[in-house]
C-alpha cells in the first residue's frame, strides 16, 4: 500500500492558528512573476508570500533563488510581470496599479547600510522623517537613538562608528517614519561571525520593540533558523517551503530543504507493518503505512557509533567541528551516512562501527517529496502546545 502524499502525522510540528489581528497581512505578493530581459527563466515564478504584524519572515535560499529579486518587487525596485503587490492592504503593483518605492510606507536596510558620511548620526536618523514639526522630529530621533542604545552619539558620524553601530543606525532610520515593514537585505553581510551573532540578537530586540514587522533576505541557514518567525525557502524562483524554523529543519517538505538546511543524508527504508527497516539498523514503525519504496531522512545527530569489530559501517573521514567531530562512515552497499559525535568520542580511520539510529524525527521520502513524518519524541515540545 503505498503512503499517502503529504505529511503522514505532523501535530506536534504545527504553527499556532493564527489570530484574526494576525491573519491580516503587512506585506502582500501573489502569485508574483519576474523574468529580466534576455533571461531565459523567471527570476521569480507564481510566489506568493505575507509578512504579519510583528513577525520576522526570512526569505532564505542559495545564489540565484530570486532572493534579491523578491525583494525589489516588494520595495518597489521592479514591476512584476504578472500577480499583485500589497502593502497594507494596499495593492502598489500589478493589476494596473503602480506606486514608487516612496510611496510604499516600507522601510529598507541596505547590505552596506548607505548611511549619509556628511551627516550626523542624528541626522541620518532624521532623513525619513518628512512630516511633522520640529520637536515631534527630535521626539522621534530621541526615542530611537535611545531603542539602539545609542543616546549619547548622535553627534557622531558615520566613519567614528564600528560596523555594528552603522548597522543599527541604517535599522533605525528606516524605522523612523513608522512604515508598514522594513525590508532587510543581506545586512550581516560585512560583519565577522562573532559580530554577526551579537548583532542578530540586537536587530531581533530592536525590531520587537518597536513592534515592527520585517523580512530579512539572506542566504545564511543559521541566521534564517535563529532569527525568523517563519521562513521562506526559495529554489530557482519558486517556493519550496514557508514555515517555522523548527518545522523547515525536521519536516523538510522536499530533499532540496532538507539538503539546504543542514546535513541530510537519505537511507534506503523497507516500511513493514512493525519496522522501519534500513541497511544501518532498524526502527519501530510508529504507524506509518507499509511502502515498497521510501527513503529514511537522516541528520548526523541522528547517528550514534559503537565501536565493533563486527559492525556493519566504516569509518572514512573524520571533521573536526571545536565541541564535536561529524565521522563519514560507509555502509556495505557503498551508502554514505555522517555522524555527530562529542569531540572526545574518538574514532580512527578504517575503524568498523556498529551505527545506532536515535532520531527525535522519522522523515521518509519518495522521490523529491517528503511523504510521511513522524515525532517520535513523547510530549513532543518543538512548538509549544496551545
Amino acid at each position: 500500500m503505498a503512503v499517502d502524499s503529504g505529511t503522514h502525522h505532523l501535530e506536534a510540528l504545527g504553527a499556532p492558528p493564527l489570530t484574526p489581528r494576525e491573519a491580516e497581512p503587512i506585506v502582500q505578493l501573489r502569485g508574483v512573476s519576474k523574468r529580466y530581459p534576455g533571461a531565459e527563466k523567471h527570476a521569480v515564478r507564481d510566489l506568493s508570500l505575507s509578512l504579519l504584524p510583528g513577525e520576522l519572515l526570512a526569505v532564505l535560499g542559495p545564489s540565484g533563488c530570486g532572493k534579491t529579486t523578491t525583494l525589489r518587487l516588494l520595495a518597489g525596485f521592479e514591476r512584476p510581470d504578472g500577480g499583485e503587490v500589497l502593502v497594507g492592504g494596499r495593492r502598489v503593483a500589478g493589476g494596473g496599479a503602480w506606486s514608487p518605492p516612496e510611496r510604499r510606507r516600507i522601510g529598507m536596510v541596505f547590505q552596506d547600510y548607505a548611511l549619509f558620511p556628511h551627516l550626523t548620526i542624528a541626522r541620518n536618523i532624521a532623513f525619513g522623517l518628512r512630516t511633522g514639526t520640529s520637536a515631534q522630529k527630535q521626539k522621534r530621533i530621541d526615542e530611537l537613538l535611545d531603542t539602539i542604545g545609542m543616546a549619547d552619539l548622535g553627534d557622531r558620524y558615520p566613519h567614528q562608528l564600528s560596523g555594528g553601530q552603522q548597522q543599527r543606525v541604517a535599522l533605525a532610520r528606516a524605522l523612523a517614519p513608522r512604515p508598514e515593514a522594513v525590508l532587510l537585505d543581506e545586512p550581516f553581510n560585512s560583519l565577522d561571525a562573532s559580530g554577526r551573532a551579537h548583532m542578530r540578537q540586537e536587530v531581533r530586540e530592536i525590531l520587537r520593540r518597536e513592534g515592527a514587522a520585517a523580512l530579512l533576505v539572506t542566504h545564511d541557514q543559521a541566521e534564517a533558523l535563529t532569527m525568523a518567525d517563519r521562513v521562506a525557502v526559495l529554489n530557482e524562483g519558486r517556493l519550496e517551503q514557508l514555515s517555522t524554523p523548527t518545522e523547515l529543519y525536521h519536516a523538510p517538505a522536499t530533499r532540496f530543504v532538507a539538503r539546504f538546511l543542514g546535513l541530510a543524508d537519505f537511507l534506503p527504508t523497507q516500511i513493514t507493518t512493525h519496522k522501519l527497516e534500513t541497511e544501518a539498523g532498524a526502527l519501530p514503525n510508529p504507524g506509518i503505512p507499509v511502502c515498497a519504496r521510501a527513503e529514511m531522512l537522516l541528520r548526523p545527530e541522528d547517528i550514534r557509533l559503537v565501536a565493533d569489530a563486527e559492525g556493519c559501517a566504516t569509518v572514512t573521514g573524520r571533521e573536526f567541528r571545536g565541541a564535536a567531530l561529524t565521522y563519514t562512515l560507509r555502509l556495505p552497499c557503498g551508502q554514505v551516512l555522517r555522524s555527530e559525535r562529542p569531540g572526545t568520542d574518538l574514532f580512527e580511520l578504517g575503524a568498523r562501527v556498529r551505527p545506532e539510529l536515535q532520531p527525535t524525527h522519522v522523515v521518509l521520502f519518495a522521490g523529491e517529496r517528503n511523504i510521511a513524518v513522524e515525532c517520535l519524541v513523547h510530549h513532543c515540545t518543538c512548538q509549544p502546545h496551545h
